[in-house]
């Protein structure tokens, strides 16, 4: 099937992805005790708990600003992340009797699961205003770049996504391997600390994680001047962003035609 063709019917089958995304987001809640209140708890007790040991324990520096806003403005793009690669990567197992029964584009599965993703995301935005409210904190026009950054979060999410969801049906380790490399990455990138304090001699390193530059970027638009972007290493995960959502897009449609045979 020719590219071009793939995509129109993308658009085809978008009913088809609205309604496994409402789907997805309806099940999600509603088959837990306290609902929509675990889209709350979590973050805001990551950002409790990383605030008491990096701020009151280890005594990182916050450059000024209060430290829960610090960490709750990288909370909001590494969860969103956290949450697509963890949806996303168990999407086509999940819906395993949808992908023998009838044609669609694959794609759109893993797609709904980083769009659910998104309703949390929303949510531990409005909890952020909660803060600056009360920490008095007002943001500049550098949040009008904001969308900016998400986008970039959202590229990332997807690409890696992409690769996991189709990994996993080909190699059923990867539901394990999974939840390690959420639990260690969120200790690798800077949300319980700035990127300022990482040694000059590891930069290079530091920015091959590409979620360093999206919560870098998100940082800066919503603290400003507090927070400077190292623009070549935002530079260097920006690339990494791009090359992650190709390959899980090539790769992706390259497994797709036995997704139904293995799965």
């Amino acid at each position: 099937m020719g590219a071009l063709h793939y995509w129109r019917d993308i658009w085809r089958y978008r009913e088809l992805f609205f309604f496994l995304a409402w789907r997805d987001i309806l099940v999600r809640y509603k088959q837990t005790a306290i609902g929509i209140a675990w889209s709350v708890l979590r973050p805001l007790l990551t950002m409790v708990v990383f605030t008491i040991v990096f701020g009151k324990l280890a005594k990182l520096p916050s450059n000024g600003v209060p430290y829960p806003i610090m960490v709750y403005a990288a909370m909001l793009p590494w969860q969103f992340f956290a949450n697509s690669l963890t949806e996303s990567s168990n999407s086509l197992i999940d819906n395993a009797n949808l992908l023998t029964k009838v044609y669609f584009p694959r794609l759109i599965v893993p797609a709904g699961s980083v769009i659910v993703s998104m309703v949390d995301f929303l949510i531990s935005a409005v909890i952020l205003a909660g803060l600056m409210v009360w920490y008095r904190f007002v943001p500049d026009m550098r949040i009008l770049f904001l969308p900016a950054f998400f986008v970039m979060a959202f590229m990332a999410s997807f690409g890696a996504g992409l690769w996991l969801s189709a990994l996993n049906v080909q190699y059923r380790d990867f539901r394990y391997v999974v939840p390690f490399l959420v639990q260690f990455g969120l200790y690798i990138s800077p949300v319980g600390f700035s990127s300022a304090i990482v040694p000059e001699e590891w930069r290079f390193l530091y920015f091959l994680n590409p979620m360093v530059g999206v919560i870098d970027g998100f940082r800066w638009a919503l603290l400003g001047d507090a927070f400077p972007v190292n623009w070549p290493g935002f530079a260097l995960s920006s690339v990494l962003v791009v090359l992650i959502l190709a390959g899980g897009v090539f790769y992706f449609r390259r497994m797709e035609r036995s997704f139904a045979d293995v799965v």
